[in-house]
């Protein structure tokens, strides 16, 4: 049995993220992944304005005046959503923990797939795999996704993107899309299965940062949680030189993670939890729809 306060969230959830998908994502989604190819429907006449390159010539010379073929696409894609559940996703010093906020954009993404009849499948990890469910169309389906994704208790509290990936690899055999959603803090390398999963699959990696994650700012003595490890940390925030010297290990370690994903040619969005994540996303897909009409 679902709590009441969960099945309240999850209703929340379902009533903002179909507005947005309904108002700002879903001509995007669409746009952005297309179909595996078009299917012949019917003939008809042509008019101004009409690509000359569809006119069956056959039919036209027949009738003796230009007829064209009109085609459906052919959709049946399936996307994958695979969001990191260990325990670094407690952290969050705005209005909600990163892992709420994956949560949100998970569900998001699940509704716009549903919108365009697509299949969704989820994969919950930490340095494990601690849920898998198999894609599947419809709403019931998507509800129990979000569902699981918000009231899933994780065994381990360690990350590994590596071992996620190739179980993804290991139970998708066809083309797919798959957003992989995380903070993408993992000490752990996972350069081979990422290039391994980009052949076949179109990878969307979401990196979701809290904003003192990306920028410690002077805040006096914090003592801070490390959830994976239990470990505390005090750190004297009002030395310029520590936040100095953390702040430029960040900067490196996200031109690393950069340079990964464009030398695969793999495109990302960057979620700052202290602005409206909507707005990146959106932005994200019109870009990359704009690229592919120029293409």
């Amino acid at each position: 049995m679902i709590p009441k306060e969960i099945i309240k969230k999850i209703r929340k959830i379902e009533i903002y993220t179909n507005r947005v998908v309904t108002e700002q994502l879903a001509g995007q989604y669409h746009s952005i992944f297309k179909g595996k190819g078009l299917n012949f429907r019917d003939v008809r006449k042509y008019m101004p304005g009409d690509d000359i390159r569809d006119i069956d010539w056959k039919v036209t010379a027949r009738m003796q005046e230009p007829y064209i073929r009109e085609y459906t696409e052919e959709r049946e894609l399936t996307v994958n959503i695979i969001v990191d559940i260990s325990s670094s996703g407690i952290f969050g010093t705005v209005d909600s923990s990163k892992f709420e906020r994956m949560a949100e954009i998970a569900s998001m993404l699940a509704f716009s797939a549903i919108k365009n009849n697509d299949k969704v499948g989820l994969i919950l990890f930490s340095d494990k795999i601690e849920k898998y469910i198999p894609p599947k169309k419809g709403k019931k389906h998507v509800l129990n996704i979000i569902s699981q994704i918000l009231t899933f208790k994780p065994e381990n509290n360690k990350t590994s993107i590596d071992n996620a990936l190739k179980f993804f690899a290991s139970v998708n055999k066809k083309s797919t899309v798959a957003f992989l959603i995380s903070d993408f803090f993992d000490d752990n390398d996972f350069d081979k299965s990422l290039k391994v999963s980009n052949r076949l699959h179109d990878i969307i990696p979401i990196i979701v940062r809290d904003p003192i994650e990306e920028n410690m700012i002077q805040m006096g003595v914090v003592n801070f949680l490390d959830p994976e490890t239990d470990e505390i940390i005090s750190i004297n925030t009002n030395d310029k030189s520590l936040i100095k010297k953390y702040n430029s290990h960040i900067e490196s370690e996200n031109k690393k993670l950069a340079n990964k994903f464009k030398k695969l040619s793999i495109e990302y969005v960057k979620i700052d939890m202290s602005k409206p994540y909507i707005e990146a996303i959106v932005y994200f897909f019109k870009k990359r729809a704009s690229k592919k009409r120029r293409r």
